[in-house]
């Protein structure tokens, strides 16, 4: 797993806020080239491709939440500007989150970005948050930005945490984006995509893009992400986490009941994030949303023509730079995909 680290620790200084993501594309592009991938880069997603692509299909989006400059000495939460909101429902996890949002992130670190290079722009400190009734945001002030022009990103600080079984940081999707390239390190021949702006909701119409524009149909699309709880100990016991379905559709393919058996095969524990949320409703006596992901949203719009299902890790601090999961969760991912993907590495010890 050294290699793995290795190259989550790198993507994980590189900023990708959401609407902004091109120079971690360029830095995604640039490491599977390095390794032997074909690239190529359409509006609002990269597409890697193996020596055979129709092998598989895998998905994980790209963006991070931070912030972004709207004016003099003024920052809003990137994801929720009017510019990004066209596709926010109200019952996403971002969203319901917002209002929990603002003390966690006062003496956060943060750093300016130019959009188009990457080119670090400066450092500075989140002094104050608070959420404007009126424009439905959260407002920053920030200390040592008042040369920043509107429309500069501005991403959080962060570095990979290792101690003893847990691992932290900004990890929602990064973590996913390190595991497709580990991948493709260790023999993955298919096809991945790297979406843009699904913290705003909008990843799924440049997938759905994609497919068209091939005239591509597929009911294996594997999505990978991070799945929120809200305690260490629940996370303990779990290691991968499937969906049913969300609040848009039902997730019918056939990787639903293999990922289910190499996980049984292999003692992989897991958890159906939708049961998981139909029980704690169950036992609150409350109805709230099963949440919404860019899998569902895709096949709401395409009418079943495009289905998966999902992949993901459980972590806890949902979010935030302080993001945390286990070990065994990134190793059981990993794991459940090597055998679907790579059988003869199968055998192998991680």
């Amino acid at each position: 797993m050294e290699l793995f680290y290795d190259i989550l620790k790198q993507l994980i200084r590189i900023p990708s806020v959401v609407g902004e993501e091109h120079p971690f594309f360029m830095f995604i592009k640039r490491e599977l080239e390095e390794l032997g991938v074909k690239v190529e880069y359409y509006d609002g997603v990269l597409i890697a491709k193996g020596d055979d692509p129709q092998s598989g299909y895998i998905s994980a989006h790209a963006d991070r939440h931070g912030l972004i400059c709207t004016g003099h000495n003024e920052f809003q939460y990137a994801a929720f500007i009017a510019k990004n909101k066209a596709d926010l429902t109200g019952d996403s996890s971002s969203e319901q989150l917002l209002h929990n949002f603002t003390a966690r992130f006062v003496d956060e670190k943060v750093q300016a970005y130019e959009p188009w290079s990457g080119t670090y722009l400066g450092l500075g400190s989140i002094k104050d948050a608070f959420l404007c009734q009126r424009r439905k945001n959260i407002i920053f002030k920030i200390e040592g930005f008042d040369y920043l022009f509107p429309g500069t990103p501005i991403a959080f600080t962060d570095k990979l945490e290792i101690k003893e079984d847990l691992i932290s940081a900004q990890l929602d999707n990064v973590i996913s984006i390190a595991i497709i390239i580990y991948m493709y390190a260790i023999g993955y021949q298919g096809t991945a995509f790297f979406t843009a702006s699904e913290e705003a909701g909008r990843s799924w119409r440049f997938l759905l893009e994609w497919f068209r524009r091939f005239d591509i149909k597929t009911n294996e699309l594997l999505v990978l992400d991070t799945s929120p709880y809200p305690t260490l100990d629940e996370i303990k016991n779990i290691d991968i986490v499937m969906r049913n379905r969300d609040s848009n559709a039902v997730f019918r393919s056939p990787l639903k009941n293999k990922i289910k058996q190499i996980a049984i095969k292999n003692k992989i524990r897991y958890d159906f994030k939708d049961n998981y949320l139909k029980a704690k409703m169950a036992k609150n006596g409350t109805i709230s949303s099963l949440g919404t992901t860019e899998l569902g949203r895709l096949i709401y719009a395409t009418k079943g023509e495009i289905q998966g299902t999902t992949l993901q890790i459980p972590t806890i601090g949902y979010h935030t730079v302080h993001e945390t999961t286990t070990k065994n969760a990134v190793e059981g991912m990993i794991r459940v995909l090597k055998e679907l993907y790579i059988t003869e590495l199968s055998h192998l010890i991680l």
